[in-house]
């Protein structure tokens, strides 16, 4: 164990959203001391964090200042200035993922070459700088343009089936990807501490919104053959020991209609495809990101029992202070337990909640996932 661990050990994490949250609730067991930086002074993490400083995530000077007197950093989004986060780390801080890594994960342009780099199967792409480039391109349509940087939730991804669809295209950096017909879109988690030790959690198997491409509920475990769980674990482990990365990894990937794995994109924290394993696996992932920077043994990720994950997104048409219209339905159900992240707004589609959901088998998964879409809905005043 790490000798610091009991010893006035605090941990800063840049970003205080519902990841950061439920970092925190996993960090209460393990008595560990957080402060957290993020530029909303209503921030889901203020109330629970040791610490909590309003700054803004991206500023050099707030960022290294906010190092000062943590003995390790970790983030909860992707969006930081990793210039500090290196400077931090020159000055002696621990910083997992380290700041390279993050400074590769923040440009889809620069994770697609690293794919590509480093022979990891990915769908074929091309590099555009603004929409009119999309012109010189037209034979690979159908195709998915995203923007380099700063998407998230289904923001900055557009999908243009032909040249009609051309006027609908963001005029920005990105990427050009070849629409793959897939069978299911999964997610894998792995985990690898300093030392070296390696583990991932069982496959999910996402369905996502069909318009907003974000994810609207999960299944656990993802109804998947062994030869390609062997074969998504063993990308895992090709990225995580490629990269030296120390943390958790959640990484999206397409089954193609041939059965084949690609990679989609990587996410270098704890994920919204692990919310799950709260309940559903014997370590949560929140739990595990913490026991891999914190240089710990890693937990089993056994499941525990058949899981799916609702999100609880922001009704259409609704702004404003935020109103869980329902609840009592849902806690009526059996076996479905709710997360409320505590936003104190609420806007269409914005992620305000989720909902774990045990059950014997998928079915009985499938049918509780529609009771809790029909029960709650996250409306405003």
């Amino acid at each position: 164990m790490n000798k610091e661990f009991y010893s006035g050990l605090k941990l800063g994490v840049l970003g205080g959203g519902q990841l950061g949250r439920m970092l925190i609730q996993a960090a209460i067991d393990l008595n560990v001391y957080i402060k957290v930086l993020d530029p909303s002074a209503e921030a889901p993490c203020k109330a629970y964090a040791h610490e909590f400083v309003e700054g803004s995530l991206q500023d050099y000077d707030t960022v290294v200042a906010f190092g000062q007197d943590v003995d390790i950093l970790t983030i909860e989004i992707e969006k930081v200035n990793t210039d500090a986060l290196a400077e931090l780390q020159r000055q002696g801080k621990k910083v997992y993922p380290d700041p390279s890594i993050i400074k590769l994960i923040q440009s889809k342009c620069d994770q697609k070459q690293y794919y590509l780099d480093q022979g990891l199967p990915t769908s074929p792409f091309r590099l555009v700088e603004n929409a009119a480039a999309i012109q010189n391109h037209l034979d690979m349509l159908p195709a998915v343009q995203k923007l380099d940087r700063d998407g998230y939730d289904g923001r900055g991804v557009q999908v243009l089936k032909t040249e009609a669809d051309l006027p609908k295209a963001m005029n920005a950096p990105g990427l050009l990807e070849a629409f793959v017909p897939f069978e299911k879109e999964i997610a894998i988690i792995i985990a690898r501490n300093a030392q070296g030790e390696m583990k991932t959690f069982p496959i999910v198997e996402m369905v996502f919104h069909p318009v907003h491409n974000l994810v609207e509920y999960l299944f656990s475990p993802a109804e998947v053959s062994q030869a390609q769980f062997e074969e998504a674990e063993s990308i895992a482990r090709r990225l995580v020991e490629g990269l030296g990365f120390v943390g958790l990894l959640a990484i999206e990937m397409f089954v193609g209609k041939d059965g084949e794995i690609l990679i989609n994109e990587i996410a270098p924290r704890p994920h919204n495809s692990g919310h799950q394993s709260i309940r559903g696996n014997l370590t949560s992932q929140y739990e595990q990101h913490l026991r891999a920077i914190l240089g710990l043994p890693l937990g089993e990720t056994d499941i525990l029992s058949p899981s799916a994950m609702v999100n609880l997104l922001g009704a259409d048409g609704h702004k404003g202070k935020a109103v869980y219209k329902g609840i009592e339905n849902l806690l009526a159900i059996g076996g479905a337990y709710p997360h409320i992240y505590g936003k104190a707004e609420t806007k269409p589609f914005r992620k305000m909640g989720h909902v774990t959901i045990l059950a014997e088998d998928l079915e009985q998964l499938r049918e509780k996932v529609k009771q809790v879409k029909e029960s709650v809905e996250v409306i405003s005043e």
